[in-house]
């Protein structure tokens, strides 16, 4: 496998437990219909059971003999023998749900516009699983709906040019997430954003692994990645094609291919080929690389382009030029590669190749990767393109005898980037310290980096940063944890360096056994080096409730606050005076409830609703003005039946 294991797998299962004056037991029953191997009369098969032990230190047992020499994770587990009379499952699993709902929003987010209501809508949608094969399985939704899906904690984006990556929750994108993983993310199941019908195939042998999915998307980003900055709109309907196959030869050894096509409703498309594979040297040396070659036919908006410009002129002098300006379109030269969507077609590529070596003692890794100035994805994340980026990370573990520390590990990392005309857009290198304590699960980290960067032509020297982070787990009750920096960073909004200092903390407490509450917080701001202005200040808080009131009802309520205040400039503002820069600020809430009655993973009955309030006064010196901006109410009843 390229990497990481499928957390997010789930299947119809038993267990019981009981609590005894030795500790406790745990039986488990997964019925065959459910897994998938081969249909034969004997079987051998290899299989691994983990068990973790959080005490004062956080220990972990295998099964098999963990060999952490060796980086093959299935090469070590156990082996059964002897299995007898038994068959795979057949047949299919019915998924039909009913949906209902009812929206409301404020468009745009004014204050001077009313919350206008939408009529309720009610409707069905339709999932099936066909398992051809013990090894073959043929997945399929209709109209899918995943409102049960918590929303996304909000990150820090203040000072970011690009769109963020945020992890996959959607079970249909979960399952067989493995196959479709490459060492460029070629494949992000989350710019599908809503499927109208989504379908996928997942064929799985002894040496062999084959994925293909399907989806028309109602609602599809266009990623148009630069070399500082990435935008991304929405473009309407497409479809989606990914093709992905793997075969494992020789000690563990893989290639893999992948293709992946979009196309746009209105015209436009966006493929990519790629080849990937890894060779171990030996059990703890591994090199790895991938190299993709990406196709963009961009859609076609000149014609509106050209229409929103000549609504602006007198009518003298629009209706008579426009039909020669669309059949010469060199009187607008827009250039190559840009984010004006003139139709250009070209190509471009990407590559990775690296050489790591993981150990018990020692770790080495020597990355090298580059995206060509042409090179875009509709169906991958890479928001930056025109890049060469070099990286080299070495550290090394110290296991104490008789100490409080369980290991104690330096580390030293360089990197560096540059265009494809040699520009050095950045260096840095870092120094780090960390460790695990035997003292309440306790882990400690501090390091410390230097470099400079090169943004919208502005060069920025003396950077630095200084952090440190800590994890515990105080009692059975109360696990918590932060991480601390203080720095000196490029303010890009505003072309300045300045004195940043940010904190992320979290907690999980559990007053009671069937109760957790999760509280997180993130902050970071900027000030000016010189006059000690305020450049930006994000700060996010959230808390993420959950009562199990039984084993099938359960209530979640997750809280959020997003608070962003950033200056900015603009042409003719370069001499103004930091302070005299104008401001912009956001505040919102976001308050989502939810109520869940689980009959297993797929049979369920919820519902909840999504409320976001804004600040709809957006100069920083007056009072809030808190106005409800979006709400839904959401109900979904599903059965999950099986044949």
């Amino acid at each position: 496998m390229t990497g990481g294991e499928d957390v997010g797998f789930d299947l119809i299962w038993n267990s019981a437990a009981q609590i005894t004056d030795s500790g406790y037991q745990v039986e488990i029953a997964v019925p065959f219909t459910g897994m998938r191997f081969p249909n034969r009369d004997e079987q051998s098969w290899r299989v691994e059971f983990w068990r973790n032990r959080p005490r004062d230190s956080y220990y972990q047992y295998s099964w098999g003999a963990d060999d952490r020499n060796d980086q093959c994770f299935a090469c070590k587990w156990g082996t059964v023998t002897g299995i007898r009379n038994v068959h795979p499952g057949k047949g299919f699993e019915i998924l039909p749900s009913l949906v209902g709902r009812q929206s409301g929003y404020r468009r745009p987010k004014s204050i001077n516009v009313p919350f206008e209501n939408e009529d309720p809508d009610v409707e069905l949608s339709l999932g099936g699983k066909f398992s051809v094969s013990s090894s073959t399985t043929i997945e399929g939704y209709y109209n899918p709906d995943f409102s049960q899906v918590e929303a996304d904690a909000a990150q820090i984006d203040v000072n970011s040019t690009i769109e963020l990556l945020f992890p996959e929750r959607r079970p249909f994108f979960q399952e067989g997430a493995d196959i479709f993983r490459t060492y460029f993310n070629s494949f992000y199941t989350r710019t599908v954003w809503n499927p109208i019908y989504a379908a996928k195939l997942i064929q799985r042998t002894e040496r062999n692994s084959i994925g293909f999915m399907t989806a028309l998307d109602e609602n599809s980003p266009y990623s148009a990645p630069f070399e500082e900055e990435g935008s991304v709109i929405d473009a309407g309907k497409s479809y989606v094609n990914v093709l992905r196959g793997q075969r494992t030869f020789g000690n563990s050894n893989q290639v893999g291919l992948m293709l992946t096509d979009r196309r746009f409703e209105g015209g436009g498309s966006g493929s990519i080929a790629t080849v990937d594979g890894r060779i171990r040297l030996t059990p703890a040396l591994a090199i790895l690389g991938q190299f993709i070659v990406s196709h963009t036919a961009e859609p076609d908006h000149f014609t509106h382009y050209l229409d929103s410009l000549l609504a602006a002129t007198p009518d003298s002098l629009d209706r008579n030029v426009r039909d020669s300006v669309l059949n010469d379109r060199k009187w607008f030269d827009f250039g190559r590669y840009t984010e004006a969507l003139d139709g250009e077609s070209y190509y471009g590529h990407a590559l990775i190749a690296e050489i790591r070596r993981f150990g018990r003692d020692w770790t080495f890794m020597w990355d090298y990767n580059e995206v060509s100035p042409s090179y875009r994805t509709q169906t991958g994340y890479d928001p930056w393109n025109n890049q060469r980026n070099s990286f080299v990370d070495f550290h090394y573990n110290f296991y104490p005898e008789k100490s409080i520390f369980v290991n104690i590990t330096p580390e030293i990392n360089v990197d560096g980037r540059w265009n494809f005309e040699g520009i050095r857009k950045w260096r840095h290198a870092t120094i780090s310290l960390n460790s695990a304590l035997r003292v309440a699960q306790t882990s400690i980290g501090i390091a410390y980096s230097r470099g400079e960067e090169l943004w919208g032509g502005i060069q920025y020297n003396g950077l630095w940063s200084a952090r440190f982070s800590t994890d515990c787990r105080l009692s059975d009750m109360v696990g918590t944890g932060f991480n601390l920096s203080f720095s000196r960073n490029p303010a890009l909004s505003v072309g300045l360096s300045g004195d940043e200092n940010s904190l992320s903390a979290y907690a999980e407490l559990k007053p009671l056994d069937r109760l957790t509450i999760v509280p997180t917080t993130s902050y970071v701001r900027s000030s000016d080096v010189n006059q000690g202005v305020e450049l930006f200040r994000q700060f996010i808080g959230r808390t993420r409730l959950e009562l199990q009131l039984n084993t099938r009802l359960s209530v979640r309520l997750v809280v959020q606050y997003n608070d962003l205040k950033m200056r900015y400039t603009f042409p003719g503002a370069e001499n103004w005076p930091v302070a005299d820069l104008p401001v912009y600020k956001s505040k919102r809430w976001d308050i989502d409830p939810l109520i869940t009655y689980r009959i297993s993973p797929f049979s369920l009955f919820y519902i909840g609703s999504t409320q976001d309030y804004n600040d709809l006064n957006t100069d920083p010196d007056k009072s809030s003005n808190w106005r409800i901006t979006e709400r839904h109410f959401f109900m979904k009843l599903q059965y999950l039946f099986q044949t």
